[in-house]
């Protein structure tokens, strides 16, 4: 017998007890569907940030916020600092510390940084455009330091004096400014209350639509806009009042290594993150969802190996004159114990195709109805995606697993003596 007639004989084999093995497919089936599943949210969900991180174009800039060691639960309260020019706001065990002007100048002169533009917290009261009525936005400060995933229209100028604001499509059709094509251009109204309740308006020309994503959930203003807003909020402000930032921007200049920049501002007393670093932390709690996720297929994939090695031992047992009959003609015990490990690997691959067939099927259509229903504002997110090298990852690990669980019955048929085993009734 060669190769091939032995993987013949193995998948005739297999079908001798029909029931016997369709329920071993099954268990089989259940581990390779959900672990299928899993790696393609999986994929799907590193896709999307990719992109998103992509999109953006943006890699030399760094989130940096100020480093406030934390306290532990009992270590009661921190002692107050005189010297210590930026605000700390305790948030439970750990602090939340404040920019100064003299941090920002701090970072400013941090070799490496090109640029920096404090994060100022906007809070616009309403936008409106022409007699559509007036509706509640947020409005992100300083946004052109990011490039946005527009759908039309130019980025954010922070060098030009204009007003200069980028909508969400999603915001278009309740202000009336029509499709994303004819909304760039248009002059929106917004308001801002100063210290004393009194409200401010600061006239703004839409430049860019973008789409939704995980950055395109409000308006951006351009520093220009923010400068201006800004200066209606703290209006009235009282002179005792210093101005504080809850983060900033800062851009590495070309040519500087970003790493070495995040190391300065660390030992200056600051955190520095791009994009990625950020977007990094969301994909590891996903990563780890999916991961305890796929442990509790991988249990499934255990039970089943159990039930391979139960088919199999009732097969030896079932063919015990055959194997003898086999030995008497001349098959050595290799050839045995290769035929009865094929019949566990075809049993494997069985279960694991049909799960990851069934997987890509419905997976498919379910990303599809999610993207175009509950999904449909972030343009772009296959919250479901098959990557042919997972998938066939999977069938192989789940043949390895079948094999090694075929082991013990394809040793114990190989180990037969055929003497005894024509005898066996």
């Amino acid at each position: 017998m060669n190769f091939l007639d032995l993987v013949r004989t193995a998948i005739g084999n297999t079908f001798r007890s029909k029931l016997r093995t369709t329920l071993t497919v099954i268990a089989i089936f259940i581990g390779a569907f959900t672990i299928t599943l899993t790696s393609a949210i999986g994929t799907g969900v590193s896709s999307y940030i990719d992109s998103q991180v992509g999109s953006l174009g943006n890699s030399n800039s760094l989130t940096v916020t100020k480093q406030v060691a934390s306290s532990g639960a009992d270590d009661g309260p921190a002692k107050y600092d005189p010297t210590d020019s930026g605000e700390t706001v305790q948030r439970g065990p750990a602090s939340f510390g404040y920019l100064s002007a003299s941090d920002i100048t701090k970072i400013t002169d941090t070799k490496g940084v090109e640029s920096v533009q404090p994060s100022v917290a906007l809070s616009a009261k309403w936008l409106e455009y022409g007699d559509a009525g007036k509706y509640v936005v947020s409005v992100t400060g300083n946004a052109g330091v990011v490039k946005a995933d527009l759908a039309t229209g130019a980025q954010l100028s922070d060098s030009s004096s204009e007003n200069q604001v980028i909508l969400p499509t999603n915001f278009l059709k309740k202000l009336g400014l029509g499709s994303a094509s004819n909304a760039v251009g248009k002059t929106v109204t917004i308001a801002a209350d100063d210290y004393l309740g009194q409200e401010h308006t600061v006239d703004a020309t839409v430049v860019g639509v973008q789409n939704e994503s995980l950055f395109g959930a409000g308006a951006g203003a351009n520093a220009a806009l923010t400068d201006a807003l800004r200066e209606a909020q703290e209006t009235n402000k009282p002179a005792s009042v210093a101005t504080s930032y809850a983060s900033a921007t800062a851009t590495v200049a070309s040519g500087a290594d970003v790493d070495a920049v995040k190391t300065r501002l660390s030992s200056a007393g600051f955190t520095g993150q791009t994009i990625a670093d950020q977007l990094g932390q969301f994909q590891t709690v996903i990563n780890g969802i999916v991961g305890v996720l796929n442990a509790f297929a991988v249990i499934a994939l255990i039970a089943a190996g159990f039930g391979i090695i139960n088919t199999l031992l009732m097969s030896v047992q079932e063919r015990t004159r055959e194997i003898g009959l086999m030995k008497a003609m001349g098959m050595g015990g290799g050839k045995v114990y290769t035929l009865f490990s094929l019949e566990a690997v075809f049993i494997g691959f069985l279960g694991s195709a049909i799960g990851a067939g069934v997987a890509i099927l419905l997976g498919t259509g379910l990303s599809n109805l999610l993207a175009g229903t509950l999904l449909k504002d972030l343009p772009g997110l296959q919250i479901l995606q098959f990557a042919p090298s997972s998938v066939a990852t999977v069938i192989v690990v789940v043949m390895v697993i079948a094999f090694l669980a075929g082991t013990l019955p394809a040793r114990k048929a190989a180990r037969q003596n055929p003497i005894e085993a024509l005898r066996y009734e």
